[in-house]
């Protein structure tokens, strides 16, 4: 009874000794997002938590597609600290996001804000890569008279080679990719292996882009013979079937596995999983039970935008 209530003790105690923030972020991990929302929102203004609570809020609103607020909390993160790179990344995210659905004119206004705030990011930490590769997207996707430019873009890649070498060739891959000159984003790739084979799901990302789609089922094969519970493959391999129409028995069978896992926050979601089941189904001509799959995705995600036009396929 005695180490019982000791342990009992040890566990109130460590509970209590973390903050309000890092209480939050492990309901957001959780996205347990109501409740990180109410123990934020106690924050007051003059708390040192206050930047840190700001934060993740907006992370909480950006995963919401709240974007306005999203902008306004990191914008008041960045208010209260403007030495966290972190803080300085997401509100450049959440203005990248508004941009996206915004007219001309209002894009123009955000694009240099989004990419100051980036720049500031990796002023403050160089080693951040996050930043870096958000401003290569930057150079790719703006006009020069917004700052737009290959050049930039391939340098920017080069930084990061040094800090990372197979996420800098993924990235000049990339760029190449952007270009159409397919030959050396090829090259690009398969130095990227080379110098990490943990990043070969780049490489089946690219064949897959080129519609080389037995060179990616060759690569989620490999993968899964070393490892048959390697669920990032089982989900690739399922997934590359549903957008080519191949191998549909095979990628019915990954999906399914996939779908009693519980999948960790940086791996592919349940509802994603769900619509690219939906989607073999839907090739196999089992319209019914593609439509309840599509059903069961944007339940899970109403953001699926290719699993809402699929129900509309299916419903009629």
């Amino acid at each position: 009874m005695i180490l019982r209530f000791l342990l009992c003790l040890c566990v109130f105690e460590s509970a209590f000794a973390q903050s309000k923030v890092e209480q939050a972020q492990k309901l957001y991990e959780s996205r347990k997002y109501p409740e990180a929302i109410s123990l934020l929102s106690a924050v007051k203004k003059d708390d040192k938590e206050f930047a840190g609570a700001q934060y993740w809020l907006g992370r909480v609103a950006y995963d919401q597609k709240r974007l306005d607020d999203a902008e306004e909390f990191f914008e008041e993160a960045v208010d209260a600290d403007e030495k966290a790179p972190e803080y300085h990344n997401w509100l450049a995210n959440a203005y990248a996001e508004i941009a996206q659905n915004a007219n001309v004119f209002k894009q123009g206004l955000l694009a240099p804000k989004m990419k100051a705030q980036w720049e500031k990011a990796v002023e403050l930490s160089p080693d951040y890569l996050e930043p870096r590769k958000s401003l290569i997207q930057f150079y790719l996707q703006a006009p020069g008279f917004m700052g737009g430019s290959i050049d930039k873009a391939k340098e920017t890649a080069k930084q990061i080679m040094k800090i990372n070498v197979a996420e800098g060739h993924l990235q000049m891959g990339n760029i190449y990719v952007k270009q159409k000159n397919i030959q050396e984003a090829e090259k690009e790739f398969l130095e990227m292996v080379k110098a990490d084979p943990a990043y070969i799901s780049g490489l089946a990302g690219f064949y897959i882009g080129q519609k080389q789609y037995d060179k990616a089922f060759v690569i989620f094969d490999d993968a899964l013979k070393k490892d048959p519970q390697d669920m990032r493959s089982t989900y690739l391999f399922g997934r590359t079937s549903a957008v080519s129409g191949l191998r549909l028995e095979r990628g019915e069978e990954c999906l399914r596995k996939y779908l009693t896992y519980t999948p960790k926050s940086n791996e592919p979601s349940l509802g994603g999983a769900n619509m690219r089941l939906a989607q073999i189904m839907e090739k196999k001509g089992n319209k019914a039970e593609a439509k309840k799959l599509y059903e069961t995705a944007l339940k899970l995600d109403a953001n699926l935008k290719e699993a809402t036009e699929g129900l509309q396929r299916t419903s009629k």
